[in-house]
Order: C-alpha cells, then sequence, then structure tokens
C-alpha cells in the first residue's frame, strides 16, 4: 500500500447502527452500503452476523450486492470495496462472520478481543497469557477462511504498551493483516494516542507486515483530534462513521477527517479514494435512515457549516469567499447552481437528476417516485434537491410496510378538542379506520394508528424539521421509540455480549407536518412488525421468489 494514502474503514452500518434508535432495515443497510461504495470508501464493516439471523442476513445481502463489480454498470463505483463482518474472538462468531462475506469479491473479517487490565480481570475474566493464547487461535481460525484479517485489541488506550505489542505480534504472526488500534471508551488524548501509535509501529514485531489503523470514541470529542494524531504518528488506516454516529457519544466523523485531509494537503500529503461531492448526500441519507438529526453547527454536514448570518462575516464573503470559508460548499456536495425541478419536468430528467444524487432506481422503483414527485411538484414551484432526496428516503421507508396510510383528517384548534380520523391499509388487505381523541393533532393521530396497529411502545424520541426554506417546504419527521407487549427485541452488544433492547427509528416527510408523522410513526411500528416476524408484501415476494 502506498505510504500516501489512507485507507477509509467505515463502520456506520456496525458501529453507528449501535447508536440508540438507529436500527436500520435491510433495505436502508443495502441502500447506505451502495452510497458508500460509490462516496469511494475503502472497506464496508456491513455489521455483526453473530448479533442475530437479521444482522447476517443484511451483511450477506450487501456482501452479494455491493461487494462485488456491477455488470454492465462499472461506473456505479469508483472501486469494490472490502466487505467486513466482526466477530468476537471465538468460533461461532467468526464462523457467522464468514458466513456473511464470504460472498464478496473482497472479504474480511474483524475480531477482536481486550487487552486492558479493566476487561481482562472484569469482563474477560482471563489472564493476559491466557489473552495471548486466545489471540493466536482465533486469527489463526479467522485466517484459515480468508487472506484478510483485521485484530483489535479493545480497550488498546487502557493497556499497558509492552503487552499490547506482544499481543499485536502473535496477531501478525497469525496472520492478520491489519491492526486496529481502538480507543474504546474515549480516554485518550491527542498527544497520548499519537504516542500509542508511534509505540506501536516502533516494537511490535513484524508491524511491516501489517496496516496500523485507529479507531476512536467521541466521549470527551477528542475523536477526531486523536485520529488525526493517530495518522501523523503513521496509521493508515482510519475507522469512521457518517456523521460521526456510534454508540454513547459517537464515533470518529468521517467527514471531518476527510475533509481535514482534503484542505490542509500541504501538511498532510495523504489521498483517499473518498469522493468529497458525495458527502453532503450521504450524511442526508444516514440521518434520515437512523433518525438521528445532524446537528446545526455539525462540522462539513451541519445546516450552519456554510451559512454566516455575522455582518462583518458577510462583508468579508461577499469582498472575497476564502476570507471566512476554508473550503468551497460545491466540495462536499452542496452547491447552488443545478438542474432546476417543477411540475413540468418529465420522468427522464426526474431519473437523471436522482443519479446524479447517487440513487439508482430500477424501473418499477422510479414509477412509483415519478407519482410521488408529481403530487410533490403540484404543491411546490419548485422541487429542489433536498426535497427530492427526502422524498426518496420516504420512499425506501415505505418499502417495508405492513401498514400503510390510505387516508388523514385532523379537527384542532382552541374552540375543541383535537381529533383524528386514520384510514390504514393493513397486511391482510383489509381497510382500518378508527378515530381518536388526544392532547393535539399528532397525539390524536398516533392514538388513532395506535389502536389499528396494536404495539405498545414509548416514544422517547420525536423531531421535526423544514426540508428547505418557503411557507411550501416540505416538513421531515424522525421518531424513535421502544416496543413494549411481549416481547421487547434484543440485539447482542460486541463488547459487553450484553443483550441490547432496540429502539426502532421512523422517517415520513410531507407538505403536511402531521401527515409526515404519521408516516415517521408508521415507518417505526413497521420495522417493530418486521422484527416480529410479520412479513411486508415485498419480503414474502422476495421469498417467494428465492424459493422457486
Amino acid at each position: 500500500m502506498r505510504q500516501n494514502y489512507l485507507r477509509i474503514f467505515d463502520t456506520t452500518l456496525r458501529d453507528g447502527e449501535q447508536s440508540p434508535g438507529a436500527s436500520l432495515t435491510s433495505a436502508e443497510k443495502l441502500e447506505i452500503a451502495r452510497s458508500l461504495a460509490r462516496l469511494g470508501v475503502d472497506i464496508i464493516e456491513a455489521g455483526f452476523p453473530a448479533a442475530s439471523p437479521d444482522d447476517l442476513e443484511a451483511v450477506r445481502r450487501i456482501a452479494v450486492e455491493v461487494g462485488n463489480p456491477t455488470p454492465g454498470n462499472n461506473g456505479l463505483y469508483g472501486q469494490t470495496p472490502v466487505i467486513c463482518g466482526l466477530a468476537r474472538a471465538n468460533k461461532h462468531d467468526i464462523d457467522a462472520a464468514w458466513q456473511a462475506v464470504q460472498y464478496a469479491a473482497h472479504p474480511c473479517i474483524h475480531t477482536f478481543l481486550a487487552t486492558s487490565p479493566i476487561h481482562m480481570e472484569y469482563k474477560l475474566h482471563m489472564s493476559p497469557e491466557t489473552v495471548l493464547e486466545r489471540v493466536r487461535d482465533m486469527v489463526s481460525y479467522a485466517h484459515s477462511f480468508c487472506q484478510d484479517i483485521e485484530f483489535s485489541p479493545e480497550d488498546a488506550a487502557r493497556s499497558d504498551p509492552e503487552f499490547l505489542y506482544r499481543v499485536l505480534a502473535v496477531a501478525i504472526a497469525a496472520g492478520a493483516t491489519t491492526l486496529n488500534i481502538p480507543d474504546t471508551v474515549g480516554y485518550s488524548t491527542p498527544e497520548e494516542f499519537g504516542a500509542l501509535i508511534s509505540g506501536i509501529i516502533a516494537n511490535t514485531e513484524g508491524i511491516e507486515k501489517a496496516v496500523v489503523s485507529t479507531h476512536c470514541h467521541n466521549d470527551l470529542g477528542l475523536a477526531t483530534a486523536n485520529t488525526i494524531a493517530g495518522i501523523k504518528a503513521g496509521a493508515r488506516q482510519v475507522e469512521v462513521t457518517i456523521n460521526g454516529i456510534g454508540e454513547r457519544a459517537g464515533n470518529t466523523s468521517l467527514e471531518e477527517v476527510v475533509m481535514t485531509l482534503h484542505t490542509r494537503r500541504s501538511m498532510f500529503g495523504l489521498e483517499t479514494g473518498v469522493d468529497t461531492t458525495q458527502i453532503t448526500r450521504v450524511s442526508r441519507m444516514v440521518s434520515n435512515y437512523t433518525g438521528i438529526p445532524v446537528q446545526p453547527n455539525k462540522a462539513v454536514v451541519g445546516a450552519n457549516a456554510f451559512a454566516h448570518e455575522a455582518g462583518i462575516h458577510q462583508d468579508g464573503m461577499l469582498k472575497h469567499q476564502s476570507t471566512y470559508e476554508i473550503m468551497r460548499p460545491e466540495t462536499v456536495g452542496i452547491s447552488k447552481s443545478r438542474l432546476v425541478m417543477g411540475k413540468h419536468s418529465g420522468r427522464h430528467a426526474l431519473k437523471v437528476h436522482l443519479q446524479e444524487l447517487g440513487y439508482e432506481l430500477s424501473d418499477e422503483e422510479l414509477a412509483v417516485a415519478f407519482e410521488s414527485y408529481k403530487k410533490l411538484a403540484d404543491k411546490k414551484k419548485e422541487v429542489t434537491d433536498a426535497d427530492l432526496e427526502a422524498l426518496i428516503g420516504d420512499q425506501v421507508s415505505l418499502s417495508e410496510e405492513v401498514f400503510s396510510l390510505d387516508g388523514l383528517q385532523v379537527t384542532c384548534g382552541t374552540m375543541g378538542m383535537p381529533t383524528a380520523s386514520v384510514r390504514l391499509l393493513g397486511p391482510d388487505g383489509a381497510m382500518h379506520v378508527q378515530a381518536a381523541v388526544g392532547t393535539g393533532p399528532v397525539h390524536a393521530v398516533y392514538k388513532a394508528i395506535d389502536a389499528i396497529v396494536g404495539v405498545e411502545n414509548n416514544l422517547v424520541e420525536f423531531n421535526i424539521h423544514a426540508v428547505t426554506d418557503g411557507i411550501d417546504a416540505q416538513g421531515e419527521v424522525t421518531v424513535r421509540l421502544m416496543a413494549q407487549n411481549g416481547g421487547t427485541h434484543h440485539r447482542t452488544s460486541p463488547q459487553s455480549e450484553a443483550l441490547i433492547s432496540k429502539t426502532y427509528g421512523g422517517y415520513g416527510a410531507d407538505t403536511d407536518i402531521v401527515v409526515a408523522s404519521a408516516k415517521a410513526y408508521l415507518a417505526a411500528l413497521n420495522k417493530v412488525l418486521i422484527s416480529r416476524g410479520q412479513k411486508s408484501e415485498k419480503e414474502e415476494m422476495q421469498a417467494v421468489l428465492m424459493t422457486a
């Protein structure tokens, strides 16, 4: 590997999905994986296959559909990414990871074991020598399946450096080709983490046979700073997520690292394979699908990242852009010059524009999108890129429906009680109608939906914002809920090995915010139903085709 090239290992679909409420459907994971491939990341950690059968199947689908060159459409991705699956250091997990990633052109198994004194004593109940033996055996076992093996000493930042060198040397001897150094709990400072990477490169036997990687968490707000320190010390792979999502305070943000290297190229002299003009689009997709909004002041992709309100700043910008902007918005995919879409635009124009936005739709999907687009265009004078991204995000959420919204009517105001009448199309093809009274219009709608769907839950988060400016703007709503009612669903945490209660996110967009709220709530409830075995019509059709 060239010393001036930095590999981007994206773990949005694995570590990012461990964010509370960020559970994704298979269709959403697949669409994000496709966008990551278009973005140009080198490795996609598609999931933790041993967590559940659904996780394994999602990783397998990504390996098949994204991890291989696309016949007749070689220009879809800049390169065919490595598809990676996470596994704890045991044969069951490694078997599951291989079962999922083996279909990719470039499969990788990522296995890990803790090396810090506190983890070895209280979590693993293993001695240092036993840890060394387990690393040797399990890395070797993983290497028997494929050549590309990544090993991570969990909680490396709090590990004894001398012991860490021994563990990493054993992993290399057993077949590890990448050594990933995690600051698992976000404890390090940049000086400490840079020194850790330098020490590993200088003192680990056989280090020339492996690539050193970083994996930093943001508990102290230092994830990007620590990652940059690791790069300066010699790491040539970084593990990152879109928008910095992840457990607790999140992971290192892909866009922050990539744009730091891009903007300060003279300082670092490093290249990546990332097409930076795709960053904003992928950021919005991940935000929509996970239901985790991007904070306005988020670096690179926040709504205020290229906004200037202060008079002095505005005056400087009018005189010369570089006075208050260190990068052009066009560099990250925010451009004022665009193809204007309106009610007279045709299907072909929509298809071309969606391709420019990074969406590849089948003829069937395009027909559905075009119908929704025409309805939206009748309501708005101009349909913006943000409108289209909201529309497509809404369509993906609808692709795995059990119940769908067929009609909605609300009465509210100061003169009476807020009342909602809801009509849903059920999985049996029957129409269900219900009315309810609430404290407000959205509450009334949700009570009516609950009476039909019958999934007891706690609504833990509700967010609403306008997609674009103007009185005719679409409203985007994201919700997160936790199901009750006999069987809160769980997935295994790879770090703690504990069962984690799932929360489910939903997304909806419409020019009517009450309708958008209903769509988002239904999307979350549909995820609960699907996870309990209630198949959507689309999934049932796929199952029939696979068994035919």
